[in-house]
């Protein structure tokens, strides 16, 4: 990737639809934050598609996510937004990415796990969760697209998890995606890793749940510990589950023999910061 040139960042949406004002606003905002650097963004067309509950019908999401990914003119690959969709994509598109596909950052998160999982996994590009361009259209969020396109742009550190440190391998994940990868050949070895976890709009029971099956996984109990970020937009629980997203975590980290090592600065939210799986290398 060169650092001399203009950044080529390519935004795919796997999952849900982008909104169509987005484009503008990302190049507005590239514009006044990195006027010395402002990034070459190029949304696929097929972010602005429609079928049923996705940007588009599978063959054309895995197709558009290849078509970037494999483009070598191409130096990240930014996910446009969550939702669902990504992990139909997988079996697809993994075994038909090129080798400049392995050149590339891969930067996402919520749905987008999924795929960053897989894409881990196999070893393929730079993987990392952070925002995306559809939190541009939250509030605050020009913040948390800043934030995103310091970290593909300049590498900025302070764009980071603040426990993400030299020598220590990390991965993020939602928890309800990361669950949904266990017995599946696109769960990657986190063997040693510090594992963050956040979730959204989960009632409690179910993100009990969840972290129950994380914990008792036997590939993820040999990672080196666990950071759990935030949990919003919970809903309410009848009858009140008893305890707070933290006790569970706690509770499930130490049945399982697994370090708990407080909390992590990532969630659903504008504030959410960049996790780099495995070992960082700007």
């Amino acid at each position: 990737m060169s650092r001399v040139s203009r950044m080529k960042i390519g935004v795919v949406a796997p999952g849900g639809r982008l909104s169509p004002e987005i484009p503008a606003k990302l190049s507005a905002l590239a514009e006044a934050a990195f006027p010395d650097r402002r990034p070459d963004i190029q949304f696929h067309p097929q972010c602005f598609e429609s079928s049923g509950h996705f940007a588009g019908d599978d063959a054309a999401r895995a197709r558009a996510f290849l078509e970037i990914a494999n483009d070598a003119a191409i130096d990240a690959v930014w996910m446009g937004r969550g939702g669902y969709g990504s992990f139909r994509l997988i079996e697809t598109v993994l075994p038909r990415l090129a080798a400049p596909a392995r050149a590339k950052i891969y930067l996402g998160y919520s749905d987008a796990g999924a795929l960053l999982g897989a894409l881990f996994g196999a070893g393929i590009g730079r993987v990392a969760h952070g925002p995306m361009p559809a939190d541009i259209t939250r509030a605050g969020g020009e913040a948390a697209v800043r934030r995103a396109l310091a970290f593909l742009i300049e590498s900025d550190t302070d764009a980071l998890e603040p426990s993400v440190a030299p020598g220590t391998p990390t991965a993020a994940f939602n928890i309800t995606i990361l669950a949904h990868l266990i017995g599946t050949p696109y769960l990657p070895d986190l063997a040693g890793h510090v594992l963050m976890l956040e979730e959204v709009a989960e009632p409690m029971y179910r993100i009990d749940r969840a972290l129950g099956q994380i914990a008792s996984a036997p590939a993820l109990r040999r990672v080196a510990g666990i950071r759990l970020g935030r949990c919003g937009d919970i809903p309410a629980n009848d009858p009140d589950f008893g305890q707070g997203e933290e006790e569970m975590a706690r509770f499930w980290c130490e049945r399982a023999g697994i370090p708990y090592l407080g909390r992590a600065d990532i969630g659903h939210d504008t504030a959410n910061k960049v996790v780099p799986f495995g070992l960082w290398r700007p």
